[in-house]
């Protein structure tokens, strides 16, 4: 049975980036415990969690500007395109513009 568009619209398709931030939080979470069990200081396992956070933090800023870059790099191929399409259309009304000189026959 195939899914209605609405269907799709209210899951959306989790981001990437989202993943990579989610699953770096979680080990976040998870070192000190780790740690703890293997016997590292209580203060050391903070620490290494202190750490592991900022560098998750720094990554996500990162992710999150290289996204909006992309973003607009998109938008701008897609306004250029549209902008071709139009400049395309308007050549062929009014007949000669657009044409190469060279091409036509020299009499």
């Amino acid at each position: 049975m195939p899914v209605s568009r609405t269907a799709s619209r209210q899951h959306p398709v989790p981001n990437a980036a989202d993943a990579v931030v989610r699953w770096a939080a979680f080990s976040c979470g998870l070192v000190p415990v780790i740690l703890v069990c293997c016997g590292i200081s209580l203060p050391a396992a903070i620490s290494a969690t202190l750490g592991l956070a900022a560098v998750t933090g720094t990554c996500r800023l990162l992710l999150l500007q290289s996204e909006r870059g992309a973003a607009r790099l998109r938008a701008a191929e897609r306004a250029a395109r549209y902008r071709g399409r139009q400049g395309g259309a308007a050549a062929r009304a009014h007949g000669s513009e657009g044409r190469n000189e060279r091409s036509t026959p020299r009499t």
